[in-house]
């Protein structure tokens, strides 16, 4: 995967932009390095590397239902630039393949470190799996709030949930237990 590179030094500038333009002196004590402490951000989450996400195991044929959940994700709503987070359930039927445990919240922050929608980022990953595991008996549901809604606009705490069912999660009973799976206490 080639990652996608920020201009640094305009990110800097913009945002010595944005200071004037909000009325600050962006050469004042508290702001002086903000441009640089903003750009650093920017190139973090933007240029983030997952590592080595494709490790799969050959495993005895056994159609089990492989559930991994609670893991928390930070994003940038592409139409605010403001933050939202999601704790991303996933689970798959496996057949013949199993994809190591860290692999699952690899996928999800490799998605989650860009401009996006949280029903892009649940389809992104969904759409990963189903390629890194080869079924398409595989289910991704995220539960988020978005600051977009929580700080700004209407201004109310809220829960997102957004899901993407894919193959056998399309029977009733594999929804049901991978929903039950999911709201089940540690």
């Amino acid at each position: 995967m080639t990652h996608k590179k920020i201009d640094y030094p305009k990110v800097k500038s913009l945002v010595s932009e944005l200071l004037v333009a909000l009325g600050e002196d962006p050469n004042r004590e508290g702001l002086k390095e903000t441009p640089r402490r903003i750009a650093s951000f920017w190139q973090e989450f933007i240029e983030y590397d997952a590592g080595k996400i494709n490790t799969t195991f050959t495993a005895v044929k056994h159609n089990q239902m492989v559930c991994v959940t609670g893991m928390r994700v930070w994003s940038m709503c592409e139409h605010h630039m403001l933050p939202f987070w999601c704790d991303v359930s996933i689970a798959y039927i496996a057949d013949d393949k199993v994809l190591g445990l860290s692999k699952f919240a690899r996928i999800a922050h490799k998605h989650a470190h860009k401009l996006t929608l949280q029903e892009q980022l649940v389809s992104d990953i969904s759409d990963e799996l189903v390629g890194v595991l080869g079924t398409d008996d595989v289910a991704v549901l995220a539960k988020g709030e978005h600051l977009c809604m929580t700080a700004r606009g209407i201004r109310t705490p809220h829960s997102m949930i957004s899901s993407a069912l894919n193959g056998q999660f399309h029977k009733a009973e594999q929804r049901m237990e991978f929903f039950n799976l999911i709201n089940t206490p540690s």
